[in-house]
């Protein structure tokens, strides 16, 4: 593309829908396109979007909740205010030349308006599982992008005839991408010879999987040369510290930290990753090629986080173990055994690396410049 596009991106609610956006945003940018963000200033996006540097223009929704009907009609209502928000605003502005959304019921008046005032539109679903936004806004899109190949599936009964479904993978920030194993490393202290277990569940943090790490505690610790980094989650930080009960000793070689904001260190800098299967963490470690094992949450929305889990457990890049495996021998036997594994964790790596998942952003961003250029 050599002509500047301007480009319209809703995404909001959780860091899921979010991240992805502001990396495709970085991209965009970079080949020189113009992005401008709309979402709730109370939410989420209303932080992250203005701190990443780009602009935001605050509409107000509410999403429907199906166990209480009567919010519907408050849900479309709002709906119906952020578009004419948005007509008045792109009035005075210009309308874009693409729009892009990102799941949520955010997107929706910025989907529909697009539709009756010819501008393509492109979804993308972070997940294997579309949500009902996405699902909504896919029979007016031009293109749907997917994470995961199974998901390519969920969506040919919601698309229009005209509507390309392509696979470009789950886009993940410029800062967790580039960044650098020796500064992960110097980062959290761990020496370059040491392997480097990293345990996290989201941000909330995972109490079962916190549970599982801590019963293996003194198995880990009594390989000399294993450093641990351990995100607990916020609310969990307190009960996996008290039940570690790490002596001076043993905290030189386990972090216990509440949460990770440099994720792209840890990961970088990590040999071997255990942590839950949400969209955004598959992504990371797939882009970063870390070897992990892979705890499903067992309540996720039609168990996505298993399908999730086999995108990276099909190509040989990760080991799948189920939450209510946990406590039994063979998490043990697997996480052990791959911590004494160098060369299959190697192997593991270099599974991940051919899924191209680091070029994710760069594939989003040819298919968003594409879709305006169809009109």
């Amino acid at each position: 593309m050599t002509q500047k596009l301007e480009v319209a991106i809703a995404a909001g609610g959780t860091a899921g829908h979010i991240n992805p956006a502001l990396a495709l945003a970085e991209e965009l940018t970079r080949r020189g396109d113009h992005v401008t963000f709309y979402g709730q200033t109370q939410k989420l996006e209303g932080t992250l979007v203005p701190q990443a540097g780009f602009d935001f223009k605050p509409i107000r929704v509410t999403g429907f909740d199906r166990s209480r009907p009567w919010t519907l009609f408050s849900a479309l209502w709002r709906m119906h205010k952020a578009e004419s928000t948005l007509a008045a605003d792109f009035q005075q502005s210009g309308k874009p030349d693409v729009s892009v959304g990102f799941g949520a019921y955010v997107e929706m008046p910025l989907m529909s308006w697009c539709h009756k005032n010819d501008v393509p539109i492109v979804i993308h679903e972070q997940n294997s599982v579309p949500g009902l936004a996405n699902k909504t806004s896919a029979g007016k899109a031009t293109t749907v992008c997917v994470s995961l190949p199974v998901a390519c599936n969920a969506f040919k009964e919601h698309v229009g005839p005209q509507t390309n479904i392509v696979v470009t993978g789950n886009p993940v920030r410029q800062s967790v991408v580039h960044a650098s194993h020796d500064a992960g490393r110097q980062a959290f202290g761990v020496p370059e010879d040491a392997t480097l277990l990293l345990v996290f569940g989201g941000s909330l943090g995972a109490q079962h999987v916190n549970q599982a790490i801590v019963a293996l505690k003194d198995q880990l610790l009594e390989r000399p040369n294993l450093y641990v980094v351990h995100s607990t989650g916020k609310e969990l930080y307190d009960e996996v510290a008290s039940s570690l009960q790490l002596s001076d000793q043993e905290a030189k070689r386990w972090q216990v930290r509440p949460y990770i904001d440099n994720m792209g260190e840890a990961l970088a800098a990590a040999d071997l990753v255990l942590s839950r299967a949400g969209a955004s963490s598959i992504a990371e470690i797939a882009a970063l090629a870390v070897p992990s094992i892979l705890v499903p949450y067992p309540f996720a929305t039609a168990d996505h986080q298993t399908t999730n889990a086999h995108y990276l457990v099909d190509a040989g890049a990760a080991r799948l173990v189920k939450d209510d495996q946990l406590d039994g021998p063979d998490f043990a036997r697997q996480l052990l055994e791959l911590v004494d594994s160098p060369d299959e964790r190697q192997s593991m790596r270099a599974a991940a690396k051919g899924l191209g998942q680091d070029r994710a952003a760069s594939a989003l961003a040819d298919q968003v410049e594409q879709a305006a250029v169809r009109v």
